[in-house]
Parts: C-alpha cells; structure tokens; sequence
C-alpha cells in the first residue's frame, strides 16, 4: 500500500548511528515514494540538521555513542516547546520500561528492528497523518488567534470611536451653551482643565480626574434654556432675572437626567449642584459643606476664578490678586476650605493654563450678579 499523494513531500529525517540501517531505511522510503530524505550517523550533528530542514517525521535510534535518543529528543523538545514534534523510536528493545520513558520523553510510536516493509509503510503514513493534523489544528487556531486579533481590534476602534464621538458631543453641548454668552468657548475648556488639576492635587485617581475634565464642559449646559433677554443682558441683574438665571442649574440636571453613561451623570451633578456654597446659601437646593458633591465643589472654584479673570461682553477681566483676594475672602462661604488651600497650591500651574487658552481680546463693561460670589 503506498502512501497518499499528499504525504509524498513529507521530509523525513533518519537518525542511527549504524550506517547500515540509514540505507536500508532510506530504501524503504524511497520504494514507497518518499524522496525528501535526510540522514545522519551522527547524534551531535541532529539538532543543526533538525533546525535547518524542519523534518515532518524523525525517525530515531535510542542506542548512539555520544548522544542517546534521550538526549536529542531533549534537543529536539526544546525547539518544538510551542509546536509539536513528530518522533518515532527505531529499537531492538520490548523492554516496556524504555518504551514508557521513550514516550515520556517525546517519542509517539516504535519503529521495530529488523524493519518489515509493511510495518513501516503503516507507522509512518499514520505518524504523517497525526503530524498533518496537527499542522492543520495550529493553523487553524493561529488563523483563529489573527481573526480574533483583528476582530478585537475592530471592536477597541469601534469603541474609541465611540468614546471619542461621546467625548466631542459632550464638549460640543457644552461649547454650545458657552457660545450664548462667551462667543470664544474658551472658559469650557479651560475651567475643565483647572478642574482636573484641581482633582489630581486633592488626591482623586486618575480616571475621576479624568471623569471630571470630561464631564465639567457641561456645567452650565443650562443656560440654553434661560432667555436671551436675560442671559444677553449687559450690566446688572434684576431680582426677577436673577431667579431666572438661577434655574439653568436645574434646567442643565433635567437636559442630562437621562443619560446612563457614568460620564453623563457625573455631568448631571456637576450642573446641578456648581453653585451650591460650603455655607449652605447657594442654589438650587441649597446643600452645605460635604452634602456637596465633591466634583461639584472642584468645579465651582475652577469656574469662578475663571470667571473672574476673564471678559465677557458685560464685563472686564479681574486682576489674578483681585480675584485670589475676592475667592479667599469667600473661603468657607462659598468655597470648601481645603479645596482652596490646594488651588493656592496649583495657582502656578492653573496660570500657564490660563496662558495657554486664552480668549479672542475684547472690551465690557461692569460684573453682572452670576460673577459676584456673595
């Protein structure tokens, strides 16, 4: 029975240290049709030859001077250590003792002395056969492992995208909000980033610093409810208008009640409660020390001095000192007393920001009631 076609240029590499056996082995194999034979008498030089050739079948003598079929198979082992070497043993020995050991050691079946032709067309057509399928589980689990690569790969671009469409909406909502009253947009972006250095020197991790710089652009996403009669009013606030103004914290909380991404809702706490006072006076539900949210506190420093030093069409900008001396002198009033010690702490950092970012120039006029903090 000859081999199948497809085993045919199988390379096949033959180990014994009796010359005698090499040739009649590799007359064996060529009768059956195998011609892509290699051989060597000597152990020492197997693992050069095995490494240069990539054998699909070994077929090895136990008995050798210098080296064992032990000692190559150890060779061989650690090349194929992620792989799968196919070994067969050529012994005189029934002995089941070397058998097992043979087997322990690598080897997935006996090729017994003296060779009988049909006993060595059978062994080596199934050992081709094992060794063939097992080529072609690997390859598949390795098409598998490049399909799931690039799969996961989609899906994590897939995601990026969409934390990155989220990113932009979020920022966009709250530019959009900004622009009603601050036609650069630029007070979102940096009041946001005074927020998260504000957290990061509190001692926040860095994914709520993180959260925080995401989620603070929003704060006043509100003011997109308030009319423009009083959102665009130059100067001062009436009483009436002043109430009107003071809804756009509940009005921002119900835009972004709905949201059920955890960014979403810290932003709903943020608008709502960024006006909230340490001392309890602020608005909309007059909440006190650490009744406030944390987030919202670090956000309502960050927006007020920002606030302060920067124009708007109603108002000038206020001095650094100006607006230190005015947010201290309300240190405990409206602001969680530890949270200021540790902007005093950033204030050099939170001025190369202000630098950084700043806003077209423009000329106002006097403070309006939102930026006077009592």
């Amino acid at each position: 029975m000859l081999p199948g076609k497809e085993y045919l240029d199988s390379k096949i590499l033959i180990v014994d240290d009796l010359q005698e056996n090499v040739r009649l082995l590799n007359s064996l194999l060529r009768s059956m049709g195998y011609y892509d034979i290699y051989t060597s008498t000597d152990p020492r030089e197997v693992l050069g030859l095995y490494k240069d050739t990539k054998p699909d079948l070994v077929l090895l003598d136990l008995n050798m001077p210098h080296l064992d079929g032990f000692q190559v198979m150890e060779q061989i082992m650690e090349v194929e250590k992620d792989s799968y070497a196919s070994i067969m043993i050529l012994t005189a020995q029934a002995d089941q003792k070397v058998r097992i050991k043979a087997l322990e050691a690598g080897a997935q079946d006996f090729l017994s002395k003296p060779f009988d032709l049909i006993e060595v067309n059978l062994r080596i057509r199934k050992m081709l056969e094992i060794k063939n399928l097992n080529k072609q589980v690997l390859e598949n689990n390795l098409n598998l492992e490049k399909a799931v690569q690039k799969r996961t790969l989609e899906l994590q671009e897939k995601t990026l995208e969409l934390e990155e469409t989220r990113m932009e909406t979020i920022y966009r909502l709250g530019r959009a909000a900004e622009f009603r009253d601050n036609d650069t947009g630029m007070h979102v972006v940096r009041m946001s980033r005074f927020s998260q250095k504000l957290a990061e020197k509190f001692g926040l991790n860095h994914e709520q610093c993180e959260q925080i710089l995401h989620a603070s652009p929003m704060h006043d996403v509100g003011k997109i409810g308030i009319p423009d009669r009083v959102l665009l009013k130059p100067g001062k606030l009436n009483a009436e208008e002043w109430e009107i103004m003071k809804t756009h914290s509940a009005i921002g909380a119900q835009i972004l009640s709905r949201g059920k991404h955890k960014l979403t809702k810290l932003a709903k706490t943020i608008a709502l409660c960024h006006h909230e006072k340490w001392d309890g006076s602020g608005y909309p539900n007059g909440l006190s020390g650490s009744k406030i949210p944390l987030e919202a506190r670090i956000v309502s420093i960050a927006d007020c001095f920002d606030a302060l030093t920067s124009e708007r069409p109603y108002k000038q900008a206020w001095s650094i000192e100006d607006a230190m001396k005015e947010m201290d002198r309300v240190n405990g009033i409206s602001f969680d007393p530890d949270l200021m010690k540790a902007f005093h702490e950033i204030l050099p950092d939170i001025l190369k920001l202000k630098n950084e970012l700043p806003d077209e120039e423009r000329r106002g006029s006097e403070p309006r009631g939102e930026d006077l903090l009592i």
